[in-house]
């Protein structure tokens, strides 16, 4: 089925967004304060630092956002907050992954008619076991799509545990209207970047870095034009895609060597909790811990990570103080 032409996307202040959507677009952390409650506060200083860092936009309720701990009430409390006070400055995307198809579509809904950019869906899965075959999830993001008129991004993680195998993505891109962005993240990103894209030809707008950017270069390599990481330094990652994409290879590869143990303490020590902890650092937000049961960062990681951060002067460490 031929896809239509992308036009700009509106966004709530009325401001224009052009497509394809490129660069860097990391995840908002969702601030609590220690007893767990919602800290809005602190939320929209969050998003004004990744916006000054230089955020090209913003992904926000996603695996990063810990949105695994938020109740439906809260999802929308922070999602109306949120781009409330964007404003139309940035394009958003919005994560609406459920394993239902009525429920993503109409969380989905609420997005768009919030001025989201695009919403970012895994493929539906619960727990460890309950999956759907491959007829199941392709009536899954066609649906998807008939409910909604913006982009849909596919985001092919592990967590999901759901096989996408790269011609099955190119395939729902040419038969299904919306989808047009790929985040993957899964082993082998590059290698699969590159057969998405020779697959997948135009349907494919957006081919997607995720996993902190940890292998960022070699995802550019592949064709990626996007890099969607955590929020905590967009200043370091725009280091990185800004010279790749005018053509300075070299100068890419310099910065991704500096970046790199910084990317890797966030990849594989301090993980969802590694913007926060960056943020609370710099004096950007007021709380840095996560929701209980999730175990809060253990010091010897966390002053592994400030040691790393300083030693690059991210601008998160001067933001708020």
């Amino acid at each position: 089925m031929a896809k239509s032409e992308p036009d700009a996307a509106p966004s709530p202040a009325g401001r224009q967004h052009e497509r394809p959507y490129k660069g860097v677009f990391p995840v908002v952390p969702t601030t609590f304060t220690e007893s767990g409650e919602l800290d809005l506060a602190s939320q929209k200083r969050c998003v004004d630092f990744m916006i000054d860092a230089g955020s090209t936009g913003l992904c926000i309720l996603a695996n990063f956002s810990e949105q695994f701990a938020l109740s439906d009430d809260e999802r929308a409390t922070l999602a109306r907050a949120i781009m409330e006070h964007v404003a139309g400055r940035v394009p958003v995307i919005v994560t609406t992954t459920h394993y239902s198809t009525q429920v993503c579509a109409e969380r989905s809904r609420m997005a768009q008619q919030l001025g989201a950019a695009m919403v970012m869906v895994m493929p539906p899965y619960h727990g460890a076991t309950i999956r759907a075959t491959e007829t199941r999830i392709h009536e899954f993001y066609r649906a998807l799509s008939d409910a909604i008129d913006i982009p849909i991004m596919i985001q092919d993680a592990p967590v999901s545990g759901t096989p996408l195998p790269a011609a099955f993505l190119a395939r729902m891109a040419a038969e299904i209207r919306n989808v047009a962005y790929f985040k993957i993240e899964t082993p082998g990103a590059a290698s699969k970047l590159r057969e998405l894209i020779r697959l997948g030809g135009d349907a494919i707008e957006g081919p997607w870095d995720g996993e902190e950017a940890i292998t960022l270069l070699a995802d550019l390599d592949a064709g990626a034009t996007g890099a969607m990481t955590g929020g905590g330094y967009p200043d370091g990652i725009r280091q990185i895609m800004d010279p790749y994409a005018a053509g300075q290879r070299e100068e890419a590869v310099a910065a991704y060597a500096r970046w790199l143990p910084l990317i890797n303490c966030e990849n594989r020590q301090g993980g969802i909790l590694t913007a926060k902890a960056l943020m609370k650092e710099g004096g950007v937000i007021a709380c840095e811990a996560p929701r209980h049961p999730f175990p809060a960062m253990h010091p010897e990681v966390r002053s592994g990570l400030m040691e790393t951060a300083r030693r690059l002067d991210p601008l998160v460490l001067r933001w708020g103080r």
